[in-house]
């Protein structure tokens, strides 16, 4: 068993994760988490079937079911005036940041220590995971990207439903205790004509204004920003391992971040307490995450272009979504 002394900055999905994996491994652990867990963050909180593999390894399955997420059964894309509805090939799930969270960060702090300071890299310890945070966007004012969430009550669904328009997209989908969530990205020159009044923006697509006109808001709306999509495949330094969104950032609306950032985790906690080189860490990463990500960098360029909005009935569903999983 392993006797590497790790330091994890960073204790959301990601972080958590890795400290899970690294413990298993026989590894001693410090989590560093700047925020008091949970808190509400921007996200899709929507699980791919895949997540049920990596959190059983975690031995946190069981949790995640007892925290009550919705099922998922269904998808619906809106580009302009079309759409297309198809049953999804497997299940997914819906769940909360907040109550995700508290689960994995519970999970995690009740068995190593952690302590509530700013997230660096000064620790004694030898070997670091970064989980925590992402690098900052390059794009100049007015082309910038900024994200937003907010939870409702009303009628809610089986479905995840995605909306694009103006540039922006947001995504509907069912979550715990029968509240819908509402999580878009756009971006600032478009969100700036309303004053960044989110309530404002989903009005802008008719048959997103039609979809969220039942429900009622019932947390005030969260946002971040600026936002950059890109991959960051790269250690600074010898057992060093990046994370999560400190590792890559892809579409959301792939419905594979919050997969990516517990499978990159658990990466990592396990070449770290093995001592792997960040290197092959790395690789295995990219190899994880290349479909997705160029899946995503297609569909942007068509969305762009208004060519998604024409060819969206001519491609399978089933193609659709196996384009954007991890492998």
């Amino acid at each position: 068993m392993s006797q590497t002394v790790i330091t994890i900055l960073g204790g959301g999905p990601a972080g958590a994760s890795a400290a899970l994996a690294a413990l298993a491994e026989g590894a001693r652990v410090e989590l560093i988490e700047k925020s008091r867990l949970p808190r509400h963050k921007v996200c899709g909180e929507f699980f791919s079937p895949e997540i049920e593999r990596e959190l059983e390894v975690l031995g946190v399955w069981d949790g995640f079911l007892a925290a009550g997420p919705a099922r998922i059964r269904r998808m619906a894309l809106y580009f302009g005036t079309r759409s297309k509805t198809a049953l999804l090939p497997e299940g997914a799930w819906g769940l909360s940041r907040y109550v995700f969270d508290a689960m994995l960060a519970g999970e995690a702090s009740a068995r190593v220590p952690t302590r509530h300071a700013e997230a660096c890299a000064t620790s004694a310890a030898p070997v670091h995971i970064i989980g925590a945070g992402r690098p900052a966007s390059k794009a100049v004012p007015g082309r910038r990207l900024f994200g937003f969430k907010a939870h409702f009550e009303g009628a809610s669904n089986d479905a995840v439903e995605l909306y694009f328009f103006q540039g922006v997209y947001v995504g509907v989908a069912p979550i715990e205790g029968g509240r819908t969530n509402v999580c878009g990205l756009g971006p600032e020159s478009f969100l700036k004509r309303f004053h960044f009044e989110y309530d404002e923006v989903l009005r802008q697509s008719p048959p997103l204004a039609e979809r969220v006109a039942p429900l009622r808001r019932v947390i005030d709306w969260v946002s971040t920003g600026p936002l950059e999509y890109g991959q960051h495949f790269v250690s600074a330094r010898d057992h060093l391992y990046p994370a999560g969104d400190a590792l890559s950032f892809v579409d959301p609306f792939t419905g594979s971040g919050l997969l990516a950032a517990v499978r990159t985790g658990a990466l990592a906690g396990r070449a770290a307490a093995r001592l792997t080189p960040p290197e092959e860490y790395l690789r295995q990463c990219r190899a994880s995450l290349r479909k997705p990500f160029a899946a995503s960098k297609a569909m942007r360029s068509l969305v762009a272009s208004g060519w998604a909005e024409k060819l969206i009935g001519l491609a399978p569903s089933r193609v659709l979504y196996a384009l954007t999983r991890p492998r």
